[in-house]
């Protein structure tokens, strides 16, 4: 199958100026709607795009694989990838993202101490989250102990809770 140019390129662009949009309205905090999600199962169009636009380009594309500038610059972008998957938040709350922080904070905290943020009473939001199928015990236990560390779970006993 011949990849066109025609169709790769408006690819790539629409898909771009979509990545780069919310992108920048996720780094600022201003991301509404479904922009986040747009962003992370839009963005498999991005890739699409650029793979089909380096394959219709194949001859151009090896071309800058001969230039030391252009090896540089991907080296470049190479070891920040992989230095993201070294580095670490740090971990003593002092550092990272302070939404993480609080969230993990209410996580970790007893049903009865989340309770008062509530504005329940902890019996109350005890019977909320066994209600919404949590098996919880005891206003002692963590809303972490029970969801485990799947972040899906997490977000849904927290809608629980602030509901």
């Amino acid at each position: 199958m011949q990849i066109s140019r025609e169709w790769a390129t408006p690819l790539t662009m629409g898909a771009f100026v979509l990545m780069a949009t919310t992108g920048i309205l996720m780094f600022f905090h201003a991301d509404i709607g479904l922009n986040k999600e747009a962003h992370e199962w839009l963005g498999w169009a991005m890739v699409a795009g650029v793979g089909a636009h380096a394959l219709a380009n194949i001859s151009s594309f090896k071309r800058y694989f001969t230039k030391p500038a252009a090896l540089g610059i991907v080296a470049v972008f190479l070891l920040i990838l992989a230095a993201s998957f070294f580095i670490q938040e740090e971990k003593d709350g002092k550092g990272g993202n302070p939404g993480r922080r609080a969230t993990m904070a209410v996580l970790n905290a007893p049903i009865s101490d989340i309770a008062p943020l509530a504005h329940q009473t902890p019996q109350a939001l005890l019977a909320d989250l066994q209600k919404a199928g949590f098996l919880i015990e005891s206003t002692n236990q963590s809303l972490i102990s029970v969801t485990g560390p799947e972040q899906a779970n997490q977000f849904k006993a927290l809608a629980v809770v602030f509901h």
